[in-house]
């Protein structure tokens, strides 16, 4: 499958190729909605899209380095190497760190404006020293690096059938509410690496704070308070949802399914948060596997639709060709 993605893509120099089966590999492994969905779209633009995730996952680990072998200011320096490499090989191009290349090839293949990695890495440094955020709209400074710049990276590579100025505000909206849901799953396990994502006034109005969270956590009880604000967490986000999906239909109508297919299965997410009564303190809220399944299922279908219209062609008559043509040769 990689190596039909790079071929489609027009990706010949081994190297390179390297680079992207890396980046492919990077996503497989930790992007499970994600990479499901990016199977989706059309073969030859699949590899930008793993370069993309690729490198925002790749400066996300060293900034969180699970292991905790590095101090703050080692991981600082190591993000700054990054940067650097990036800056490097977006204006000259040539050999560096694999997972760097790729995505610099792909901002070189579609455009891609080169402030969106600098806004991206300079979120990824803010987690570094900045464990909470007082406001709503802190946090949405934060998340305009890390998660709406990840919506204009991806734009590009999509396409759309409008303006792309007139797309990019959804897509935006589409990058922050995919984080949103990460953050809310992801409420116990950002409070082990001593970072509270959800903003202190939305969880003050709700009397909560930080050390009724880390007694949650480390109690396993539930608090009816940390409920309410989780609640109200969940409404926010799905209000954000609902910016971002008229952009689905100004989009290339081949990627349309893949992204629908992704804006489900996050969504998913907060209706199995919801299910699990918000325990994300103490239970990983996943989709049901056999709604994921459904959900790539109808995906695909849709898929096969929207090539077929491309080509002019209906679908519903074509696909009864070959029944037709067995029954002839039956008889």
């Amino acid at each position: 499958m990689a190596r039909r993605e790079l071929d489609a893509a027009g990706i010949t120099d081994p190297a390179l190729r390297a680079a992207y089966t890396r980046c492919r590999q990077l996503n497989a492994r930790h992007g499970r909605t994600y990479f499901l969905a990016t199977r989706l779209l059309p073969v030859e633009r699949r590899s930008a899209v793993h370069a993309l995730y690729g490198f925002a996952r790749w400066a996300d680990d060293i900034v969180d380095d699970v292991d905790r072998d590095r101090t703050p200011d080692e991981r600082d320096r190591t993000l700054g190497r990054l940067e650097s490499d990036l800056a490097h090989q977006l204006h000259t191009g040539g050999a560096g760190e694999p997972v760097v290349r790729a995505v610099a090839d792909t901002a070189a293949r579609y455009d891609i404006a080169h402030s969106l990695f600098s806004e991206f890495l300079a979120s990824m440094r803010a987690d570094l020293t900045v464990t909470d955020y007082p406001t709503y709209a802190d946090l949405r400074t934060y998340m305009h690096g890390s998660a709406a710049a990840i919506g204009l990276q991806m734009l590009p590579v999509l396409g759309t059938v409008v303006p792309r100025e007139e797309a990019a505000p959804h897509a935006a909206a589409l990058g922050v509410a995919f984080q949103l849901t990460n953050f809310l799953r992801d409420v116990g396990e950002d409070l082990d690496r001593g970072r509270v994502y959800l903003p202190a006034d939305l969880l003050a109005a709700h009397g909560v704070d930080r050390p009724l969270l880390e007694w949650s956590r480390r109690t396993g009880c539930q608090d009816r308070r940390i409920r309410a604000a989780l609640v109200a967490v969940e409404v926010m986000t799905r209000g954000v949802y609902r910016a971002a999906e008229p952009g689905i239909a100004m989009l290339d109508p081949r990627v349309r399914p893949c992204i629908r297919t992704a804006f489900t299965l996050y969504g998913g997410i907060l209706d199995a948060i919801a299910e699990q009564d918000y325990a994300v303190l103490h239970t990983r809220a996943a989709v049901a596997r056999g709604r994921r399944a459904a959900t790539a299922a109808s995906g695909a279908a849709r898929v096969v639709e929207a090539r077929w219209r491309a080509r002019g062609a209906s679908p519903a008559l074509t696909a009864r060709r070959p029944a037709l043509q067995r029954k002839g040769q039956a008889g």
